[in-house]
């Protein structure tokens, strides 16, 4: 069945046909449902550490991140420039030179951390895609296959027709 569906759907032998294309033509022999969500397959087949750069990328990029990090930057230097320089206990005075380590070690790990989840983006996105393919290409093989099917039955009907008319002009007198 496959190789008549391949054959006379897509113009193709099996040998032929790409991953997606097979698959459609197995849901359409099995008579089951080919879309899927693409969100729920990435999920699937995510590794803990895509879900973690996901999670930090989700985190690190946002509005809350930002300010309560400026916070924490603009209480660092408050402490160490007015409060500790006062009683002479300041860790880390101007020019902030220990800020400045952490400031790059955080940028140093948040930088590929937030790599690595767009590239995840992009393999979501990929893999949308070959979705959205898929249940295109089903879509429009079961047009297709309706189309046929009507095609059929107005032949049929046409040949009925053409009998019966053939039929009504015998019956007709001559003369």
């Amino acid at each position: 069945m496959l190789t008549d569906l391949a054959h006379r759907l897509l113009g193709k032998q099996p040998g032929e046909l790409d991953v997606e294309e097979r698959r459609v033509l197995a849901g359409i022999e099995a008579g089951t449902i080919v879309s899927r969500d693409a969100a729920d397959v990435a999920d699937e087949r995510s590794t803990f550490g895509e879900r973690l750069s996901d999670r930090v990328a989700a985190i690190g990029g946002s509005w809350g991140f930002i300010i309560a990090f400026s916070v924490v930057l603009l209480g660092w230097m408050l402490l160490n420039s007015d409060i500790l320089t006062h009683f002479g206990g300041a860790f880390d005075p101007f020019p902030y030179i220990f800020l400045n380590l952490i400031l790059s070690t955080v940028a140093a790990i948040q930088a590929p951390v937030i790599m690595m989840s767009q590239n995840r983006q992009s393999a979501k996105d990929r893999l949308a895609a070959s979705l959205d393919y898929e249940t295109n290409l089903r879509a429009e093989l079961d047009i297709l296959r309706v189309h046929q099917k009507l095609d059929h039955i107005v032949l049929d009907r046409l040949s009925a027709l053409e009998g019966k008319i053939d039929r009504l002009c015998a019956a007709l007198p001559t003369g």
